[in-house]
């Protein structure tokens, strides 16, 4: 029974691991699945946790303190006797409690600017959390693409291989008949291994990039992956209008994630030079408390030590109070701070254009790619269309001998180019119209927003 039981099991699991290994992915299942299980952003995120409890605490710093003391003292030799206040040659012990509250009444501000200072900064590192997203959105899509490519590129060295074992057999049966010689032979054979060897490498260099998708999902157990075939539908929505680069670069300016992380980290820079101001202000704090205590030398005129109870209850003592701290020379420290926070601030500004600028120059780059596509994609389909004519008309001349071996080759070579160049315009197309619609703020990945 047990022995029926393992091979039952062994093979439902065997018919469940070929049906996982025959999943087909589509590009948005790849990217869900990278988002859920990439190790790289769960440290962003747990940057973004930190900066959200450091923010909690900057308000709960508004709250007073409140602290309880208690201690437990022995004196040995002369030392004063806190019933009398004498001093005495006496060994004895004595407890004291005290309860403390204290609140800061005004300090400059500092404590309102550091709650939006870190309000910020926590803003900041959500946008970047979401800018990682984005980023590792774009990298699994060319993998994605780039296994699409590779995938073309083998299907299109498959069929240069059969073309040229036909023809192969073509001269192997002409060689046989005596219509051909023996070196005729040596040249099918040559182009026919040259062929195979494409095909291997095609595979090799498709194999290379499923595994660059499958790291970047951070898929474990596997080392092949399945894709969507949707070649077909590359670049047909292409249209002839050309884009401007002002125009994407004022749709993108108002969403993209590291623009506002940088908006919010130049905030918090200028808050943070408010903090530092701050501390030249004299500082005002309210204080209260309630303390007790128990003395050995306590006695009652029998000299007898009070018991605990009573003297706990007869020392207490109760106090109120403010305290005032104005700041006049602390070796220009505060001063000293002041200035680095303007120089932070100015970082956090020039930071920010830069990232302005980089964000234009990227999406300039983009639309001149763009229009440029769009001749690149006609031109690419007219010199296929023209190559696969040209390699037809070779094909059937070197069936009738009116062309050697060599020639063939030249024309199975452009033919075979011709589509690598197309597969690779369709690819950058899709890749680049994807990018684009991106920065216009069109829904390109079903990436949640913070």
């Amino acid at each position: 029974m047990n022995q029926k039981f393992k091979i039952t099991a062994f093979l439902l699991l065997s018919i469940w691991g070929s049906i996982l290994a025959q999943e087909s992915w589509t590009l948005d299942e790849c990217v869900t699945f990278a988002l859920e299980h990439n190790l790289q952003l769960n440290d962003f995120k747990y940057t973004n946790q930190s900066n959200r409890e450091t923010y909690r605490q900057s308000v709960r710093n508004l709250l007073p303190s409140v602290n309880a003391s208690s201690s437990y003292l022995i004196n040995y030799g002369r030392a004063e006797d806190p019933n009398t206040g004498t001093f005495v040659n006496l060994d004895f012990y004595s407890n004291n409690y005290s309860l403390e509250s204290s609140i800061d009444l005004f300090q400059g501000f500092q404590k309102i600017n550091a709650i939006k200072a870190s309000k910020l900064l926590f803003k900041a590192t959500q946008e970047e959390v979401l800018q990682q997203k984005y980023l590792l959105a774009f990298r699994v899509m060319q993998a994605f693409y780039d296994i699409q490519f590779f995938e073309g590129l083998v299907a299109i060295s498959k069929e240069q291989l059969t073309v040229s074992q036909s023809n192969y057999n073509l001269v192997e049966k002409q060689v046989e008949l005596g219509l051909k010689a023996g070196a005729d032979l040596y040249e099918a054979e040559s182009l026919l291994l040259t062929d195979k060897l494409n095909v291997t490498q095609s595979n090799n260099q498709l194999a290379t990039a499923k595994l660059t998708l499958i790291q970047e999902m951070n898929l474990e157990n596997t080392s092949d992956i399945e894709i969507q075939k949707d070649l077909e539908e590359i670049a047909t929505e292409l249209n002839s209008q050309e884009m401007k680069s002002d125009a994407v670069y004022t749709e993108a300016r108002e969403f993209i994630p590291m623009i506002k992380a940088q908006e919010f980290r130049a905030e918090a820079a200028k808050k943070q030079v408010a903090v530092s101001r701050g501390r030249l202000y004299p500082s005002l704090s309210f204080f209260a408390g309630i303390g007790t205590g128990y003395f050995e030398t306590f006695r009652d005129t029998l000299g007898n030590t009070l018991p605990f109870r009573e003297q706990f209850r007869d020392n207490t003592s109760q106090y109120i109070g403010v305290n005032l701290n104005v700041p006049i020379s602390n070796g220009w420290s505060a001063r000293s701070r002041v200035k680095q926070s303007k120089i932070e601030k100015l970082r956090a500004e020039n930071n920010l254009k830069t990232q302005e600028q980089e964000l234009f120059q990227a999406i300039q780059k983009l639309v001149q790619d763009y229009n440029s596509l769009l001749v690149e994609l006609v031109q690419s389909n007219q010199k296929m269309e023209a190559q696969n004519l040209a390699f037809t008309i070779a094909q059937k001349r070197y069936e009738k001998g009116l062309i050697n071996a060599l020639e063939l080759f030249t024309a199975k070579n452009l033919y075979a180019s011709a589509q690598n160049e197309n597969l690779q315009v369709k690819l950058r197309s899709e890749i680049n119209k994807s990018t684009l619609d991106f920065y216009r703020g069109l829904p390109v990945f079903n990436i949640a927003a913070p």
